[in-house]
C-alpha cells in the first residue's frame, strides 16, 4: 500500500457559526467536526497526518492532540486562502513519498472511503485526483471544468461564468496528489482571482500545465457535507444519527422510536438489545446483549451488562458499570461505580463512587454521601446487603454481605456481614401533644 500523508485545514475561525469557539471544535455524535475528519485519514490507511490551525487555536490543538497523538500541528498567522494554509505544513510534506491529499477539517461525515475514492485513482496511473460531488444546489461551490474523465480546472464560484455555474459536479473537500507533484507545485499558486487569495483549486491547472494526469472521484453528497453554521450543524448531526440508527437496527438492534434515540460516534451496542424512546447515548457507552433501557435515560461513559435494565429516567455517568441482570431504575444515577450481578438499585437514588455487591437491594431514597466538598470517598456495600429507604451512607463505609440497613439510617460506621445497621434518632411519642398543636395553630389563623 502506497504512503499516504494527510494535511487537514482547521484555521477558519466559523464566523458564521456565531461562536466563541472555533468551529471544527463543534460536535457531531459527540466528537468535534475535525476529529471526524482524522479518523476518516486514518481509516483511510493515513501514516501521517499533519493539521493547519489558526492562530490562538490552543483548544484546537488539545483537543486534536487528546484524539489522535501522533497528529503534527502547524499554523497558518495570516489568512492567505487554502493553498497557503497548506503550505504551512511544508516541513511535513517536504520529505512526504507516496500520496499527500489535503482535506478541509470541517467536514464532519467524511469516511475512509472517501479517501480512497481519490487514492485509489492515483494507485490507477493519476498524478492528482479531487473529490468532487453532485449538490442538489451547487451554489457557492467550485465547479469542475472536464473533458470526459480529466479535470481541467476547478472554478470558484465567484471567478466561474454563468455557463460554468450551470455545471452540477462541483468540489467536495480532499485534492489528492503524487508527493512530488504537490510539493513542485504548491508554491506557484497565485492570487489572480476575485478574493486575492491562493486558492487550492488552482493546483488542478497547474498541474495539467505541467503535462500531469488530472482525474476525479465522486462522492455522495451527505458524505461531504461541510459545516459553516448553525444549522448546517444540526444538519450533519441529523444525517449522522440516521447513519447509525439504521447501522444498529441492521446489526440486530431494537429502537422503538429509531428517530427520538441518540448516538454517539463511538456507542457500541450487542445484537438484541432494546431501547425505548427518548434515550440519549453520550460517548463512551457500550451495551451488552439482552440488556433493555428505558425510555428517558441518559448514558454516558458506562458500560451495561447482559440482560441488565437501565430507567425509565435513569442516568448512568462515566465509570457506572452494570453487571449481569443489574438493575438501575426510575430515577436513579449512577457515577463512578459498580452495580453487581443482579443487584437492585430500583428508584429515587444517588449511588457514586461504590461497589455494589450482587445480589444487593437498595431502597428508594438511598444517597451514597461520596463528597465532603474536598475528597470523594468510597462506599462498599456487600453481596445480598439489603438497605433501607430513605438511606444516608457516609462515606468512607462498608456494609457487609448480607447486612440490613434500616430504613432512615445515616450510616457513618461500617456494618458488619449479617448484621443490622440503625442510625437514626429514636422515636419518641407524646400523646394527645398533636391535638394541641392543631388547636394552637387553629386560634392563630383565627386571629390573623
Amino acid at each position: 500500500m502506497t504512503d499516504l500523508m494527510a494535511i487537514v485545514l482547521a484555521a477558519g475561525e466559523g464566523t458564521r457559526m456565531k461562536s466563541a469557539h472555533p468551529k471544527v471544535l463543534h460536535k457531531v455524535g459527540g466528537r468535534p467536526i475535525a476529529g471526524h475528519v482524522l479518523a476518516a485519514a486514518r481509516e483511510a490507511g493515513a501514516g501521517k497526518i499533519a493539521m493547519v490551525t489558526g492562530p490562538g487555536h490552543e483548544a484546537v490543538r488539545k483537543a486534536m492532540a487528546k484524539i489522535d497523538p501522533d497528529v503534527v500541528f502547524f499554523e497558518q498567522t495570516e489568512r492567505k486562502g487554502t493553498a497557503h494554509a497548506a503550505s504551512m505544513a511544508r516541513p511535513a510534506f517536504a520529505e512526504a513519498s507516496g500520496y499527500v491529499a489535503v482535506v478541509y477539517g470541517d467536514h464532519p461525515l467524511l469516511r475512509g472511503a472517501d479517501f480512497s475514492r481519490v487514492t485509489e485513482r492515483l494507485d490507477a496511473g493519476l498524478d492528482a485526483a479531487i473529490l468532487g460531488f453532485e449538490p442538489k444546489d451547487p451554489t457557492g461551490y467550485g465547479r469542475f471544468i472536464t473533458d470526459g474523465e480529466k479535470l481541467l480546472a476547478i472554478r470558484e464560484h465567484k471567478d466561474a461564468s454563468e455557463k460554468e455555474r450551470a455545471i452540477g459536479l462541483c468540489n467536495a473537500c480532499i485534492l489528492a496528489f503524487r508527493a512530488e507533484v504537490f510539493t513542485a507545485l504548491i508554491d506557484k499558486v497565485g492570487t489572480d482571482n476575485a478574493q486575492g487569495e491562493y486558492y487550492l483549486t488552482d493546483l488542478v491547472e497547474l498541474a495539467n500545465a505541467a503535462g500531469h494526469k488530472v482525474g476525479y472521484a465522486v462522492a455522495p453528497e451527505d458524505n461531504v457535507m461541510g459545516v459553516n453554521d448553525r444549522a448546517q450543524l444540526a444538519r450533519a448531526e441529523g444525517v449522522f444519527q440516521t447513519l447509525r440508527r439504521e447501522d444498529f437496527m441492521t446489526a440486530g438492534v431494537t429502537l422503538h422510536d429509531p428517530a427520538s434515540v441518540y448516538f454517539s460516534f463511538d456507542t457500541e451496542i450487542a445484537p438484541d438489545v432494546e431501547i425505548e424512546p427518548n434515550v440519549v447515548f453520550g460517548p463512551g457507552v457500550k451495551i451488552e446483549s439482552g440488556a433493555v433501557i428505558h425510555a428517558f435515560s441518559h448514558i454516558e461513559g458506562a458500560h451495561v451488562g447482559p440482560k441488565a435494565n437501565v430507567g425509565p429516567f435513569a442516568r448512568l455517568r462515566p465509570g457506572a458499570d452494570l453487571g449481569e441482570g443489574a438493575k438501575v431504575g426510575n430515577f436513579v444515577e449512577v457515577k463512578n461505580a459498580d452495580i453487581g450481578q443482579g443487584a437492585k438499585v430500583s428508584h429515587l437514588t444517588y449511588i457514586g463512587d461504590a461497589e455494589i455487591g450482587a445480589g444487593a437491594n437498595i431502597g428508594a431514597g438511598t444517597v451514597t454521601c461520596n463528597y465532603d466538598g474536598y475528597n470523594k470517598a468510597k462506599t462498599i456495600i456487600g453481596e445480598h446487603a439489603f438497605i433501607g429507604s430513605n438511606s444516608a451512607l457516609v462515606a468512607p463505609v462498608e456494609i457487609g454481605d448480607g447486612a440490613y440497613v434500616a430504613s432512615g439510617s445515616v450510616i457513618t460506621e461500617p456494618v458488619p456481614a449479617d448484621a443490622l445497621g440503625i442510625g437514626r434518632a429514636r422515636q419518641i411519642n407524646k400523646p394527645g401533644y398533636g391535638k394541641a398543636l392543631n388547636t394552637r395553630f387553629k386560634a392563630i389563623k383565627e386571629q390573623k
